[in-house]
């Protein structure tokens, strides 16, 4: 075992893992990347299929992001935010603001029928991750409900299978019972309403195919119907939900579950016409991961999932890559009323009491201005469109194994559903570990990427190439292969399927 390998064993408690296996084992050890590929100490190479837990948007060691990075340590690292500004934060801030308030989001929702107001996000509060952008977007949404009469005791609205963080807020919103149920005395009640699951949709009347369940499903948007009926009982109870809080396109530790085209916009709707605030969890999703699909009835893009379909949410909670994965950075973006909310007196005490000592860090904030310079350019755009142009045609010789029940992309991100038969989308038992059978031997072929549950991730840096990506699919084919061999047989009793996530979340 490698020596670095040892003090792993000896010293490093992991997330989300199973220590007791995890020790049984010699751990990869990452001591090297360049663009898509990352080298062991022991010199061999992989690919780096899920970008580093989803956050690495250009490829490691990218010579732009290193060349920002030295700037800003040539000047100073980090000084506080608590009562002084800085230079790169200010920049960012402004960058971001611009890229979450394109024309064509506004445009877009006047074209659609009955659409809802669309607010403009004009400020930005800096954090540290992802959960701790969730918990801003919570505190923010709570504190004016209350201070507008809205709601004495603002209640929250969130998907079936939802998951936003794992600081106590965030883990409120969600809803998922491996990660969740631990906590839950220390917990407050949130409302879940059933995500637009297609593939296991009870409403979905098709049989099963070999095609995206998307594509062929039969139903009557049953599951919008329920999403109006849970609005419509909680404002006949007299005190209406404070806001509606959704991962726009595509819900990740969910199992990569996609929303049917039209779902967002439909659902946004409902949730304005309730008068309920929308929080948009963009962690993953932002920064072009959904792909380059117009901004509906428009021929403009967007680096943003929800504006794919013209919604525009109060709250974007950002993070992953925002600093093209480099540094822990996450923000905020929210609109002026809500920030007025919090305008007062001194002895009024408004303020906004929350914050963190690396809020707004310069080295974050300069890796991030670099990054979205980046993302704006035509060559990245060309990158972005050919991976996943590449993703779509390689991802269907997946269709031949027995045990892939469905198969999801949304821009450049993949999910591939593993089951014990495809013909009744029958699930494997998540302690059988399917998923983590198929990483292990996927990362014997050297390719690296966790699963969800029974659900295999591919979310490649942007920079990957086509060859690159199609030994990607090609590597997991012949993974779900040896892995899923021996233990396809139905099941003696079908276990009850919560959702597709386990021990593995970003």
């Amino acid at each position: 075992m490698h020596p670095l390998a040892k003090l792993d064993h000896r010293y490093v408690w992991h997330p989300f893992t199973q220590m007791r296996d995890w020790l049984k084992r010699e751990p990869i050890v990452i001591v090297e990347g360049k663009g898509a590929r990352l080298w062991d100490a022991h010199g061999r190479e992989y690919l780096d299929a899920n970008s580093s837990i989803w956050t690495n948007l250009h490829g490691h060691n990218h010579p732009k992001l290193n060349a920002a990075i030295c700037r800003q340590l040539g000047k100073i690292a980090h000084s506080s935010a608590l009562g002084f500004a800085n230079e790169p934060a200010s920049l960012l801030a402004e960058k971001l603001v611009a890229a979450a308030n394109p024309r064509a989001v506004q445009a877009a929702r006047m074209l659609s029928k009955g659409a809802g107001r669309n607010p403009s996000l004009r400020k930005v509060f800096f954090s540290d991750n992802g959960s701790t952008a969730m918990e801003v977007a919570l505190k923010l949404a709570y504190t004016v409900a209350r201070r507008t009469g809205r709601s004495s005791k603002p209640k929250f609205l969130t998907l079936e299978g939802g998951y936003h963080g794992d600081t106590v807020g965030a883990v409120a919103l969600g809803h998922i019972d491996l990660f969740h149920k631990a906590y839950a005395g220390l917990l407050f009640k949130t409302d879940q309403v059933m995500a637009p699951y297609c593939y296991r949709c009870p409403f979905n009347r098709a049989k099963p195919e070999r095609a995206d369940a998307r594509d062929y499903r039969k139903c009557n948007w049953e599951c919008v119907g329920k999403l109006e009926q849970k609005f419509a009982a909680q404002k006949k109870r007299g005190d209406p939900y404070a806001a509606f809080v959704f991962e726009p396109l595509m819900q990740g530790a969910a199992g990569m579950i996609p929303q049917p085209c039209g779902w967002l916009s439909r659902a946004a709707d409902i949730a304005r016409a309730h008068g309920a605030l929308l929080i948009a969890d963009e962690v993953m999703t932002g920064f072009g991961r959904t792909g380059l699909d117009a901004v509906r009835g428009t021929r403009a893009f967007s680096l943003f999932a929800c504006h794919h379909e013209g919604v525009q949410p109060d709250f974007m909670a950002l993070a992953k890559g925002l600093t093209g994965g480099y540094l822990p950075m996450a923000a905020t973006l929210t609109t002026r009323e809500v920030f007025d909310a919090f305008i007062g007196e001194y002895d009024e005490f408004k303020t906004f009491f929350h914050g963190h000592s690396f809020t707004g860090n310069q080295l974050g904030a300069a890796a991030g201005l670099a990054s979205l310079a980046m993302l704006q350019t035509g060559r990245s755009r060309h990158a972005r469109q050919r991976l996943e142009h590449t993703l779509k045609d390689e991802l269907p010789a997946l269709w031949r194994y027995p045990n892939v029940g469905d198969i999801r992309q949304v821009g450049l991100v993949a999910g591939i559903e593993l089951v014990r038969d495809w013909r009744t989308r029958e699930p494997f038992d998540l302690r059988e570990r399917v998923g983590i059978r198929v990483c292990e031997a996927l990362a014997r072929r050297g390719v690296l990427t966790r699963p969800v549950g029974n659900v295999v991730v591919l979310m490649p840096p942007y920079c990957t190439t086509p060859a690159e990506a199609r030994r990607m699919v090609a590597a997991l084919g012949e993974a779900i292969a040896v892995s899923t061999e021996r233990i396809s047989a139905p099941s003696p009793q079908r276990p009850r399927l919560l959702n597709q996530a386990t021990i593995s979340a970003p």
